[in-house]
């Protein structure tokens, strides 16, 4: 293996993993997500295992790097470098396994080419959709970013993920990329030896295009306000005390008793005084329902109970104060705790002391009941990302989603677009409207189709109000997308072993 082939190869991955940034929400190139997947993935072709790992690491790294620059605004580029870094090991973990497992597929199927090339596409798809499910998932309950179904909010695909997820999105994504590539680099074009792979991609997007998810009402709506308070509420900024509070009820000044709403939604962290402790935060909130809309407000704040804080969405009723309450399940590592603080201390003490309190994991279900039978769903933030939250939902009786941020930290970077395209994605997911509210935006009501109803701009304050649809049946993705990711994940497993195992005996 010369060096030659592997610095040309290392740019051929560095420059796959770049383009996806362009196919990610905002530049939403989508189409170039197919390019960077068929360089990333052609970049360790006939590699050995360290030139894999090696080539493997860099497109990765640039993988990561490009899609969520975002996160060094808030706590410098130290973050951004070991996030990236991390997820480049598992990214070049899963390159190598795709080489290895390409090697071993080339040299035991004596199929005719056309099943072949059925063959190594969808077992190399396989094995990236696998990667990136244990990126999502480990270390610390992963990273739940840079999917390649993420870049298919806008695309003719994204309706796929009402029949299996966004996992077999991410999948059709990779075989789609895949059986492109090998149309490229087989010799010469013949249409036979490339037909199977062909017909599946354009049945999937045919299916996609004429299929259209159901929006209608199956159990009457709600008209709801959500407001945009626009509001300095970021993790380490130092506002008056208070003042993100006033900026919600100041964005929802112009709201009343004639607007007949059945509910007001305000997003994380709307109020920055914990009206379960201080008086006059209560008092200011319980004017507002009782005397100003009459009508339930959920809103986020953060709570304690005992020695426990909680990132919190409160359900406030009129003339009872809070009902309910949902806690954060996953608050997210290294921003909202710390996992094994004594050991990350040790290494980074500056970086980990700036976060100097860590939130609890709720353990309660994010279900507001309004009125008997009319059941909302809570989650908060970055949990829009978690596939298992929107599921749990679901199973617990959401006929709506609220999906409440902050997304202040993040300023007019691409974070809250990208935030926004899972919003996009999990109402096909779950057959759900959902309201998507930030503190500053990208706020949307989005149908059960994906379809954006209404926006906010961003870094304005704001009110949408919406009658929106409550609907109750269960989307096949429900059924389907958890099974699938554990066949996928087992198929990979197969795949891997089947490769070392012809390998080792080759070498005997």
């Amino acid at each position: 293996m010369t060096v030659k082939l592997v610095l040309v190869r290392l740019a051929i991955a560095v420059s796959g993993g770049v383009l996806s940034s362009l196919a990610m929400p905002r530049e939403n190139i989508w189409p170039l997500i197919f390019v960077s997947v068929a360089a990333l993935v052609y970049s360790t072709k006939d590699l050995n295992i360290w030139s894999a790992l090696i080539v493997g690491f860099g497109g990765g790294f640039a993988f990561y790097v490009t899609q969520i620059e975002w996160m060094s605004l808030y706590l410098g580029p130290v973050p951004l470098l070991a996030l990236s870094f991390l997820e480049a090991v598992i990214f070049a973990i899963g390159l190598m396994v795709s080489a290895q497992v390409w090697q071993f597929l080339e040299k035991t199927l004596n199929f005719k080419p056309a099943v072949k090339n059925l063959a190594v596409s969808a077992a190399l798809a396989t094995v990236f959709t696998a990667r990136e499910w244990v990126a999502i998932s480990m270390p610390y309950g992963g990273f739940p970013w840079s999917r390649l179904a993420q870049t298919q909010s806008d695309s003719p695909l994204a309706d796929l993920v009402f029949f299996g997820g966004l996992g077999f999105l991410s999948w059709v994504v990779a075989f789609i990329s895949v059986s492109l590539l090998l149309l490229v680099i087989t010799g010469k074009f013949r249409i036979t030896n490339h037909s199977p792979n062909l017909a599946i991609a354009v049945s999937l997007v045919v299916i996609s295009l004429i299929f259209t998810p159901a929006v209608t009402s199956e159990n009457g709506s709600l008209k709801l306000a959500a407001v945009q308070g626009n509001a300095n509420a970021g993790l380490f900024a130092n506002p008056v005390r208070g003042s993100i509070l006033q900026n919600h009820l100041d964005a929802a000044a112009n709201l009343s008793t004639e607007d007949k709403l059945d509910l007001v939604v305000w997003p994380e962290n709307a109020s920055d005084l914990n009206p379960l402790s201080n008086s006059a935060a209560r008092q200011r909130i319980t004017d507002f329902v009782d005397k100003q809309v009459q009508t339930p407000l959920v809103f986020g704040t953060i709570t304690a109970r005992g020695e426990n804080l909680y990132n919190s969405s409160l359900l406030w009723r009129p003339n009872l104060g809070p009902t309910d309450w949902y806690d954060k399940k996953r608050p997210v590592p290294f921003a909202e705790f710390v996992p094994d603080r004594d050991f990350w201390y040790s290494l980074a003490p500056d970086l980990v002391g700036l976060i100097s309190r860590g939130y609890s994991f709720g353990e309660r279900d994010g279900i507001f009941e309004l009125t008997p039978g009319q059941q909302v769903g809570s989650l908060i933030c970055f949990e829009i990302a978690i596939d298992e939250i929107g599921r749990s939902l679901v199973a617990d009786g959401a006929q709506l989603i609220l999906s409440q941020t902050n997304n202040a930290d993040f300023g007019f970077s691409d974070e809250t677009y990208q935030q926004f395209a899972f919003a996009r994605l999990r109402a096909i997911e779950t057959g759900r409207s959902i309201v998507n509210i930030s503190t500053v935006g990208v706020s949307g009501i989005i149908d059960a189709s994906g379809k954006v109803t209404q926006q906010l701009p961003a870094f304005e304050p704001g009110v949408m109000i919406a009658e929106v649809p409550l609907r109750e049946s269960k989307t096949p993705a429900f059924f389907i997308a958890a099974p699938f990711d554990l066949a996928n994940n087992l198929g990979a497993l197969l795949l891997l072993g089947f490769s070392v195992f012809s390998k080792l005996r080759r070498r005997r």
